[in-house]
């Protein structure tokens, strides 16, 4: 039993034409500010101003279709932050996608982890439309892209951080080399092309050809699942390449053969995966009782199921010492 009642995660329906990260960020201020009120004690308020201001100044060479949406975030804020939440994109996570034991297509399954107080409590369920139908993201307040998304009828996706450059250098030497690479380019983050899918795919397929190609700012791991048995894919992309791994499980390294070759982001990471492949030979369970070591760290700030052949998703927020909200389970109509 926890000493207090848990938060639910709020879900935010988006009306036809508004900017789902103004529309959340409206509609849950508090949590917004707890996200901010984070990220300055994380990083200090003059980290802060200072990674803000070099996002600012890569967003402004970006040709992404979503630029205009996290400018709005940033006039709506009125502080410098709405750069630095956008495209600090750190997160670890662990992937992966199965056909469910009943034969409802595949299912995704996927845990977000970062060392972030406050990550998990600030979780909300977004309703939006896009130009090829309704679709939900599981995000945060102001946040323009896609990390983990549901579009009932079409497809269910989420984003897996990749090994750094430089492995032998350290984590330190890898980021900016990474980060190197980011200011030289002018292509989408891998956030804003998911949101891209959710928005213009009709179909899984689309959506994996559209990943596929289209061009990124920097290397990312992606996971697929869709309404068909059979739907479920991992594409690890670098800025203009991709491969895939032969079972649909993703963690923060490199695992398509023939592929890419680098060492695993974090200690935890080929554990993982191994996890996650075992777990989906098995999977039946719709509540999270999957959700258990080395699949669950003490970085995890999220978890989610979700069916594009049944429209179910099931979230919930976690922090250090367990979960932070309350189990969503929504169902969405195609």
């Amino acid at each position: 039993m926890h000493p207090y009642p848990l938060p639910p995660i709020p879900v935010i329906d988006v009306a036809p034409g508004d900017e789902p990260a103004i529309a959340s960020a409206l509609a849950e201020p508090g949590l917004l500010s707890l996200l901010i009120n984070s990220a300055r004690r994380t990083y200090s308020p003059v980290g802060v101003r200072i990674a803000d201001s070099r996002s600012r100044a890569w967003h402004a060479r970006s040709l992404s279709p979503y630029g205009d949406a996290v400018r709005q975030v940033d006039r709506v804020l009125g502080q410098r932050v709405a750069f630095l939440l956008n495209y600090s994109y750190e997160w670890g996570c662990t992937s992966g996608a199965a056909d469910d034991p009943r034969g409802r297509g595949a299912t995704l399954l996927r845990t977000l982890d970062w060392p972030f107080e406050g990550l998990g409590r600030a979780v909300v369920a977004v309703r939006q439309q896009g130009a090829a139908g309704c679709y939900a993201s599981i995000t945060w307040p102001g946040f323009a892209g896609v990390l983990t998304g549901l579009a009932p009828g079409r497809f269910a996706a989420a984003i897996n951080q990749p090994p750094l450059p430089l492995p032998d250098w350290g984590k330190a030497a890898g980021w900016m080399a990474a980060r190197f690479k980011v200011n030289r380019s002018t292509d989408l983050p891998p956030s804003h092309l998911l949101r891209l899918a959710f928005d213009t795919c009709h179909s899984f397929g689309e959506a994996v050809d559209l990943i596929r190609c289209v061009p990124i700012c920097l290397p990312a791991i992606f996971t697929l699942a869709g309404p068909r048995p059979g739907d479920a894919i991992v594409i690890e992309r670098t800025q203009t390449g991709a491969y895939e791994p032969a079972h649909p499980a993703a963690a923060n390294h490199w695992a398509a053969a023939g592929g890419l070759r680098g060492r695993p982001r974090n200690a935890s990471s080929l554990q993982r995966r191994a996890a996650m492949t075992k777990l989906l030979m098995g999977r039946g369970d719709w509540g999270l009782g999957w959700l258990k070591p080395p699949i669950l760290q003490p970085d995890t700030r999220l978890a989610v199921m979700a069916s594009p052949a049944t429209g179910r998703l099931v979230a919930q927020g976690w922090e250090k010492h367990g979960p932070a909200t309350q189990l969503l389970d929504l169902v969405l109509d195609d």
